[in-house]
């Protein structure tokens, strides 16, 4: 399988789910978009960090991050390789 490199081409209100959001994935090196549904909590922590900001509280997913942080490991890629009811899975590549 070939991996396409993506980043984030816009996050916006869903026009298919109501109170939902869609990231739209781009690919560096080409035309071809992925829009993925997430939900409110998601996207608010993604625009949090697409614009730098610092929120008042740590969120959900800064525990993660913080771990990576204090045992030192990198996250070199994440990797959508499923999807399954309609929920794309992914690993981490550390």
């Amino acid at each position: 399988m070939k991996k396409v490199e993506l980043d984030i081409v816009i996050l916006s209100h869903s026009l298919v789910q109501s109170h939902n959001y869609v990231v739209v994935l781009g690919e560096q090196e080409g035309n071809r978009r992925l829009p993925i549904v997430i939900g409110g909590f998601e996207a608010q922590a993604i625009a949090v960090a697409m614009e730098r900001m610092i929120p008042s509280r740590p969120l959900t997913h800064d525990l993660m991050k913080n771990i990576l942080v204090e045992y030192d490991i990198d996250l070199k890629e994440v990797i959508i390789n499923d999807l399954v009811d309609g929920i794309f899975h992914a690993k981490l590549v550390c």
